[in-house]
C-alpha cells in the first residue's frame, strides 16, 4: 500500500528537517543529503533517528540512480523558490 500523499507533503528528516524521496519500490523513505534511509513498516514510516540506516556510497549511488531513473520526487520541495512558478 503506498503513502498517503497529504502524508507525503509533510514529511521531512528528522535530522535536518529537510525533503525526503519515496522510494516505494524499497518500502523506504530517503535523504540523500545524509545518505539516510528510513523503513516503511506496515505502512508506517520509521521516523526516529536511531532506527535510520546510513548507506555506503555504493547504496547511494544505486538509490540516486533509481530515484533519477524513476523520476521520484521529494517530500516537499525546500529553497528560496519553493512553491513559485519561476
Amino acid at each position: 500500500m503506498a503513502l498517503d500523499p497529504a502524508l507525503l507533503d509533510i514529511l521531512a528528516c528528522p535530522i535536518d528537517k529537510g525533503p525526503l524521496v519515496y522510494v516505494e519500490s524499497e518500502s523506504m523513505l530517503y535523504n540523500p543529503r545524509s545518505q539516510r534511509r528510513y523503513e516503511i513498516r506496515d505502512d508506517i514510516p520509521v521516523m526516529l533517528p536511531e532506527e535510520s540506516t546510513v548507506v555506503d556510497d555504493a547504496e547511494h549511488a544505486r538509490l540516486t540512480a533509481l530515484i533519477e531513473r524513476d523520476g521520484l520526487r521529494p517530500t516537499f520541495e525546500s529553497g528560496p523558490d519553493a512553491g513559485t512558478d519561476a
